[in-house]
């Protein structure tokens, strides 16, 4: 087993304004879509739908939650939801949002590796989705925190993207990183997925997490693993050189069917 890298001090700070400076765009792009979400279409998709099952009347905890559509889509499905982020221009638009449409949710600004202790054991479900844990330097640290909300027989619900997509460079043409958590890998972005024309420069810092890394530090909090899958299509037309897959959502058109692009794991709370 390898040495995880050096976490740079100043890491937290650098995505936060990161993430505040995608903000503004994302909650203007069609990619987010808000004016659909405020007619009433739901932000979430067939997959976690499925694993999520009915909440209605559960207590939800959903991390890394950005401006929030997915927390107030789980509200519109009948959940109480606590969204938390570590970007305060998110969380102060996900509360402009909730309050907008009458939708009851409480919104934390937090380091999801530091949540606050009042959460302990109080939560039916902890939610995270696509895109969550690269930006975690501590696995370990973050499966503490899973367990420590989640009630006795709780579940996370976890769908990601696959970790073998961040091997490889933006255009899917050679392997740029290692598949382990052997380096944290510091980037400058321009523009942002949900808008490749933004005027946005800023600096990103995350690392790679294994699948192995990912299940061994919930079973290493005792967590059950219930369910794990992976699917070689992704929900989102996020990456460079996608197409519409045939059964759904969208595959790289160079290698169809060749790669996974997410994974998904429910684990409970013994």
């Amino acid at each position: 087993m390898s040495t995880p890298p050096p976490i740079p001090p100043d890491y937290l700070e650098v995505n936060r304004r990161l993430w505040n400076a995608k903000t503004a765009f994302h909650l203007a792009s069609d990619f987010y879509n808000v004016a659909g979400f405020t007619a009433g279409q739901t932000s979430l998709n067939p997959p976690e739908l499925q694993l999520l099952g009915d909440v209605a009347g559960q207590d939800v905890l959903h991390l890394q939650c950005h401006f929030g559509l997915d927390t107030l889509s789980l509200v519109r499905m009948g959940a109480h939801v606590t969204g938390v982020d570590l970007a305060d221009e998110a969380i102060a638009a996900a509360r402009a949002l909730s309050a907008q449409l009458g939708l009851a949710a409480e919104f934390v600004q937090a380091d999801v590796l530091a949540l606050p202790a009042h959460f302990n054991g109080q939560f039916d479900v902890v939610f995270t989705s696509y895109g969550v844990l690269g930006w975690l330097p501590d696995l370990a640290q973050w499966a503490a925190g899973v367990a420590r909300c989640l009630r006795p027989g709780g579940r996370l619900v976890l769908i990601e993207f696959h970790p073998a997509v961040w091997m490889f460079d933006n255009d899917f043409t050679r392997i740029e990183y290692s598949y382990f958590n052997r380096q944290t890998i510091i980037e400058q972005e321009a523009g942002t997925y949900a808008d490749h024309a933004a005027p946005l420069h800023e600096t990103s810092v995350c690392w790679n997490h294994s699948l192995g890394e990912v299940l061994g530090a919930l079973l290493g909090q005792g967590l059950a693993i219930r369910h794990f899958e992976e699917y070689d299509y992704s929900c989102y037309d996020c990456l460079n050189g996608l197409e519409p897959a045939p059964g759904g959502g969208y595959q790289l058109a160079h290698m169809p069917g060749k790669l996974p692009l997410m994974f998904s794991v429910v684990a409970q709370k013994r």
